[in-house]
């Protein structure tokens, strides 16, 4: 019986991996012929722009995106899976054999921990890498282009105040945790706060004591539009404090969250949204195993039996539900009104124990 227990286990934990990793592709296609759609039609009045050039910079854009349905491909890989081996009777072998729905439950949740380390340690530097590569190559798209071109978000804004005054800077992109911005628009006033001029720049790099602004043009209230081909201001920001008001929790990979971390507290910044991709980082691992046990919890009744269009309903409406959970504590947790720890943790612990109690209903009850 442990002969035959570990070969279906080896087997049942393949089955497993192959459902979610072709999900994980499938989802991974989609999204890079989506976004690679989109660019196309926003640089189809870019002469500079190759479609090679394009694609790639959707293949960078993508990682990051399916990062967040990770959990979801677990899911429905899982529940593709067990409706699989349950459609062609191999659950009803496996039962007949004596084996529990434990024991063959148990290869898919080691075979999810294992993805799940692997998504935090490796997949998740690589995705924030690629992200800030792809900002760059938008950054050489759309860097002649009117109005700026693509925009994270609403922009980025930074205000400093020096000797010389009070300067408002606004980067529709930003590059290595704002070390780098590009789409500037600054406005400047003197020490009075009486406003100076508006400038907008091509680029901006954050060197010691300076910004470095390049392809510049000057606007003011008495004077014609000047054009230079650099601008120095001065500044007294470190690259610290700008990484930590331009970079964002999901752009930093998972070995820089702790120094970050360290660094906002020192600078006097709020930590709430680092902490909490920290701690979702690491209870990745976990949260994938409870998507199991809530696939397997759907996923196990015998077709002979029918109701499988309501098994797979059911089991696609508790993880939409568990992700409402996520976000309605990560809402909770960014306003500072819950701890990060719980935050991450709670969705965790209730998909977990639904589908802990569903499988113990079904099986023992």
């Amino acid at each position: 019986m442990s002969m035959l227990t570990n070969t279906l286990g080896r087997y049942f934990a393949g089955r497993f991996v192959v459902a979610a990793l072709g999900v994980f592709a499938s989802i991974f296609l989609l999204l890079v012929l989506v976004d690679y759609i989109e660019m196309v039609r926003k640089t189809s009045g870019l002469a500079s722009a190759s479609a090679i050039m394009v694609a790639e910079t959707s293949l960078f854009r993508v990682p990051q995106l399916l990062e967040k349905l990770t959990p979801f491909c677990m899911l429905i890989g899982a529940m593709t899976c067990y409706l699989a081996l349950s459609r062609r009777l191999e659950l009803v072998v496996a039962r007949a054999a004596g084996i529990s729905a434990w024991q063959f439950i148990s290869p898919a949740l080691g075979s999810a921990l294992l993805i799940g380390v692997i998504a935090t340690v490796a997949y998740n530097p690589m995705s924030a890498n690629l992200r800030e590569a792809s900002k760059r190559m938008e950054a050489e798209l759309f860097g002649s282009a009117p109005g700026g071109g693509i925009q994270d978000a609403s922009g980025f804004w930074l205000n400093q105040v020096t000797s010389d005054g009070q300067t408002i800077i606004n980067a529709a992109r930003s590059e290595q945790q704002g070390i780098r911005l590009t789409g500037l628009t600054l406005f400047r006033f003197d020490p009075d706060q009486h406003f100076k001029e508006r400038v907008e720049a091509r680029e901006a790099t954050l060197e010691a004591g300076r910004w470095l602004f390049k392809g510049v043009r000057r606007f003011s209230l008495d004077a014609p539009p000047i054009e230079q081909a650099s601008l120095e201001i001065p500044t007294t920001l470190t690259e610290a404090q700008v990484r930590n008001s331009f970079s964002t929790p999901e752009t930093v990979s998972f070995w820089q969250l702790p120094s970050y971390i360290r660094s906002s507290e020192s600078s006097g910044f709020a930590t709430a949204g680092y902490r909490l991709q920290y701690q979702k980082l690491l209870a990745q691992p976990f949260l994938l195993a409870a998507m199991v046990m809530l696939a397997a919890s759907v996923s196990l009744r015998f077709f002979r039996m029918g109701g499988v269009q309501k098994m797979v309903l059911s089991g696609v409406g508790a993880g939409f539900l568990l992700y409402v959970l996520s976000k309605v504590t990560e809402d909770l947790s960014k306003a500072e009104l819950m701890h990060p720890i719980a935050a991450a943790w709670l969705p965790v612990v209730v998909g977990g124990l639904t589908g802990f109690l569903a499988l113990l209903y079904q099986e023992d009850g």
